[in-house]
């Protein structure tokens, strides 16, 4: 995948992810503080996620020079999904944590395996249905 390919999913999933921020805050004027609280931590480790994947495409651009930030992002988005999946008990975002968490293992196997420079599109995409998935 080209730089800038990678770059623009960067832009598009940032993009995605303010506007559910958007969406999210504006929902706490129509439903419970409950609903909301789970939506808004949603949107947070959605985002968080989303500048793992950001740090991730990077990593893989610069692995020549410093081969353990991929592994480092690859943790980075582990943990992250490790809270979303704790704070949640919907189905959808569930299964959106599900596959970006067999994503960010297929890559992490891709690396094991000694390559430096492995395909993040399924990471990528797999954090944009997150972003869809955490849109109250």
């Amino acid at each position: 995948m080209s730089a800038s390919r990678r770059r623009r999913l960067a832009r598009t999933t940032a993009t995605a992810i303010a506007a559910a921020a958007a969406v999210a805050l504006t929902a706490g004027l129509t439903t419970g503080c409950a609903a909301v609280d789970k939506a808004l931590d949603c949107v947070q480790t959605a985002d968080a996620i989303a500048d793992n994947v950001t740090d991730l495409q990077q990593a893989v651009e610069n692995a020549a020079n410093d081969p353990t930030r991929t592994v480092e992002s690859l943790d980075a988005i582990d943990k992250n999904l490790d809270e979303i999946g704790d704070r949640t008990d919907n189905a959808d975002v569930d299964k959106a944590v599900d596959d970006l968490g067999k994503a960010v293992d297929q890559v992490r196997s891709s690396v094991r395996n000694g390559d430096n420079t492995p395909d993040i599109t399924p990471v990528t995409d797999a954090a944009g249905e997150l972003t869809k998935v955490c849109t109250p």
